[in-house]
């Protein structure tokens, strides 16, 4: 007989939460791992770990920066590279709500520049940027038809650009490692920025290509930015 008692919907009260908050301490005992080896890895090489910067948040306005909410830099890893300081993090932003919401995550890494440079953005042709908006920037073109529809280029009105971008920079910039990065030129930092979470064995990767552009930059670029490559 029937008694019209199931435990069906008292086992669903028990198991959902109990399921929900093992996932949350499985996430957690995973990023703490995960902490603690990027600790290690900083350690190894003389670097330094910083497992939150929000300061870092606000320093740039170049993509990925300046979109979005809940914005977070995290597990930031900092220290030389051949004598250029460099930092990379794994930052995040939230774009919608309710369940219309997203997380963007995404690898940055910036090299600090001897001087500060105009503003100047690198995206793959064919993805828009509004933020060049607040920088005044304009799509530039070049000679390279293969350079034109490799790269698209923004940067403010006048010569700067194509100054910066020569025939020795297209050809760093065409080379596989390049392309289809994001790269900008902001103040006194070069930065790069790939789709996903920070990756620490493609650092060195990515701090030489930013090593490589920062040495194509030209003489006359610095000097008038007030720094002579020849004496440094």
């Amino acid at each position: 007989m029937d008694s019209g008692f199931s435990f069906v919907p008292i086992l669903t009260w028990v198991l959902i939460p109990a399921f929900v908050i093992g996932v949350i301490a499985f996430s957690r005992h995973q990023a703490k791992k995960r902490r603690e080896h990027l600790a290690r890895w900083a350690a190894a090489r003389g670097w330094r770990y910083t497992p939150s910067a929000p300061h870092l948040v606000s320093r740039w306005r170049s993509e990925p920066f300046g979109r979005g909410s809940s914005r977070r830099a995290t597990n930031v890893l900092s220290g030389d590279f051949h004598g250029r300081h460099v930092v990379s993090m794994t930052y995040k932003y939230t774009t919608g709500s309710g369940k219309n919401r997203s997380t963007h995550t995404f690898h940055v890494i910036a090299m600090h520049l001897p001087a500060p440079l105009p503003w100047l953005q690198l995206s793959p042709e064919g993805m828009g940027d509004s933020i060049a908006k607040f920088f005044g920037g304009q799509d530039i073109e070049f000679e390279s038809e293969a350079f034109n529809d490799a790269w698209r280029v923004k940067a403010p009105p006048g010569q700067y650009a194509y100054d910066v971008i020569h025939p020795r920079m297209m050809e760093r910039l065409m080379q596989p490692d390049a392309l289809r990065r994001t790269i900008s030129i902001e103040g006194q930092d070069i930065l790069m920025n790939v789709s996903g979470r920070q990756q620490e064995q493609y650092i060195d990767a990515y701090a030489n290509l930013l090593y490589g552009i920062v040495d194509q930059v030209p003489r006359h670029v610095w000097l008038r930015a007030g720094y002579d490559p020849g004496m440094a």
